[in-house]
């Protein structure tokens, strides 16, 4: 008896000993498994902020493109708009010059003593041909020079070739330094004013020009001594400040004249 008693002892100790063992061994597996899963878990949501940051960084990408692309289009655009303007603006200073020297060459072949300034086209009387001293009433030595004048001069600039690129005609009214300001304002202004009137007589009677299209364009100013004329020790020449200028500006002339400026400025540099 005493000895079934050990064997049956034993036996429930390798019982238990067997069922603690399958036991752990199962805690572990859940626990091994649990690991695998937290891991696994871990390792898809790496995965998946991954793909994320990817598909972040190739709409970026994708972004940047179209903004480079759109980039390159404004570009493309801005440099046809440039080269359009240059050709325009080599174009409009062609066409000044032109006329520069197409008004010289038709006053060669007159009997007027007229000179055309070769930069800016500008043809200047002594206001001693046109006006008596200190009057704005013209002379009649002056209507008859205004009588040649005016039609060669006019009929220059409303060439077919030319008229649609004239902006403005412009007749300026200049003073020695002698007087006042004032004065000499008022009289070159008057004088400028009674040249344009004779100059638009003319042309309202000459079927070959459009006399309303001139008169929109021609206009009459007064600039008293702000500009005389000096000579070359650098004193004011008095004789030749009392004048009478004709000027003609084109369309955008000032754009012109700024980027004649600019493309001199680079090529001297």
């Amino acid at each position: 008896m005493p000895n079934r008693h050990r064997y049956s002892n034993d036996e429930n100790e390798s019982y238990s000993f067997w069922q603690s063992y399958s036991d752990l061994m199962s805690a572990l597996l859940l626990i091994f498994v649990l690991v695998m899963s937290t891991t696994l878990l871990q390792a898809m949501n790496l995965y998946h902020d991954k793909m994320e940051e990817e598909a972040q960084v190739q709409e970026e990408m994708k972004q940047k493109q179209i903004e480079h692309e759109r980039l390159n289009e404004q570009i493309e655009g801005q440099l046809v708009l440039i080269e359009e303007q240059q050709a325009e603006i080599e174009k409009l200073v062609g066409v000044k010059e032109e006329i520069i020297v197409h008004l010289s060459k038709e006053f060669s072949e007159t009997d007027l003593s007229v000179t055309v300034d070769p930069k800016t086209g500008s043809i200047a009387f002594d206001s001693s041909i046109l006006f008596a001293v200190g009057s704005y009433d013209l002379t009649d030595e002056g209507k008859a020079f205004l009588d040649s004048f005016i039609p060669v001069y006019f009929d220059t600039l409303m060439h077919s070739d030319y008229s649609a690129y004239i902006a403005e005609i412009i007749i300026e009214g200049h003073t020695d330094t002698q007087g006042a300001y004032m004065y000499n304002l008022e009289l070159s202004q008057k004088r400028a004013l009674s040249v344009c009137k004779y100059c638009l007589d003319i042309i309202s009677e000459d079927d070959r020009f459009d006399s309303d299209y001139i008169r929109s364009i021609t206009t009459a100013n007064g600039r008293s001594w702000s500009n005389p004329i000096y000579s070359a020790d650098g004193k004011i020449d008095m004789d030749a400040s009392r004048r009478v200028e004709f000027k003609f500006t084109l369309k955008d002339d000032e754009m012109i004249n700024k980027m004649k400026d600019i493309f001199e400025n680079e090529h001297e540099e």
